[in-house]
């Protein structure tokens, strides 16, 4: 059989360019609940707000992100940070995000749809046994009621 070969860099550059329909489809097709924009300037920067999802402490809020595509994208996990400040045990003061795909479970195949509906689970349900803030993971675990109410209350 014989062996075809590509330029690599043709591969890479197909690999590379498809956040730009990923982009086209996060636009032509939201997640519900979800709204993400590309920046004029510079299309790997989104602006992205989630609706609190129902029946979590944070229903009601709509919660400011950003998100940027690296230039090794797909092949590197997107960096997204929450800018509205939050009370959760997966989220730290400066609005970085615990979450396993954005770090060690990351794949290419994985895309940006996946990555906010995943942060939109992770405010449905907090994870107090792998937190990323500390203080708020201790006081989710003692007293869940009071910091679901905190968690409304910002």
């Amino acid at each position: 059989m014989p062996e075809h070969r590509f330029p690599r860099r043709a591969m890479l550059t197909g690999v590379r360019d498809g956040w730009k329909k990923e982009t086209q489809k996060l636009i032509q097709d939201p997640c519900d609940g979800i709204k993400a924009v590309p920046d004029e300037n510079n299309a790997r920067y989104f602006l992205v707000s989630i609706d609190g999802p129902k029946d979590s402490a944070y229903e009601g809020g709509i919660f400011d992100l950003e998100l940027f595509l690296p230039e090794e994208y797909p092949m590197t996990a997107p960096k997204v940070r929450f800018t509205t400040k939050l009370y959760h045990p997966n989220i730290d003061r400066l609005g970085r995000i615990c979450l396993d795909i954005l770090k060690d479970k990351w794949s290419p195949a994985l895309q940006i749809r996946t990555v906010l509906l995943s942060i939109q689970a992770l405010l449905s349900a907090p994870n107090p046994e792998d937190p990323l803030d500390g203080e708020v993971a201790s006081h989710w675990k003692q007293n869940e009621p009071e910091a679901l109410a905190k968690g409304r209350l910002m």
